[in-house]
């Protein structure tokens, strides 16, 4: 896994702190939280509720890659450990040791943060909520052979008349920001 605080500023000028967390494997993405003052014990609330999660499902993860950042509490070793995970921290100004990560940021921000305008805590909320189940049942990465995370890879249409035929359905999300495309039954 790889861990990553985000910041994004509400229009009312708020600066919010949002922990994210993606699997490598499946490139299953959790946001965390979201906050205007990150403290030590929020953060290691957010970390243990992950753990929670992650039993949940049943992921197994070995590894959890995290920048420096100052807003990880040392105590999240402490949660991390006792549930078999060893923290990998980066470099000091080296993206590229959490690519998948910064990938998944910039992608975040280019496709929502920079799009929407976000009024307060709960519309960030609930934009991003709506940012993660875009990512984790229709966006489609390379990596994963173009299946969503939480979607198999639907089977291929080698008929001619049905692919002359296609109908395909587009599904607006907030607003029009994201758009979801599928086949018309």
């Amino acid at each position: 896994m790889a861990c990553d605080f985000i910041e994004a500023v509400a229009l009312n000028g708020q600066r919010q702190y949002i922990p994210a967390v993606i699997e490598h494997a499946t490139r299953h993405i959790r946001v965390l939280s979201t906050t205007a003052h990150p403290t030590a014990s929020w953060a290691f609330q957010a970390m243990k509720n992950l753990m929670m999660d992650l039993d949940d499902a049943g992921c197994q993860a070995r590894y959890l890659i995290r920048d420096r950042d100052g807003k990880f509490p040392a105590r999240m070793e402490e949660i991390l450990a006792g549930a078999g995970i060893q923290t990998v921290l980066t470099g000091i100004r080296v993206p590229r040791m959490n690519a998948v990560m910064e990938r998944w940021v910039q992608s975040c921000r280019r496709e929502l943060l920079d799009r929407c305008l976000l009024w307060i805590e709960h519309h960030l909320r609930h934009a991003l909520r709506e940012y993660e189940r875009f990512c984790d049942r229709h966006r489609a990465p390379q990596a994963l052979a173009q299946a969503a995370p939480l979607r198999n890879v639907p089977d291929p249409i080698t008929d001619p008349e049905r692919i002359a035929g296609l109908n395909i359905r587009r599904r607006d999300r907030l607003g029009g920001v994201l758009n979801e495309y599928s086949h018309a039954a």
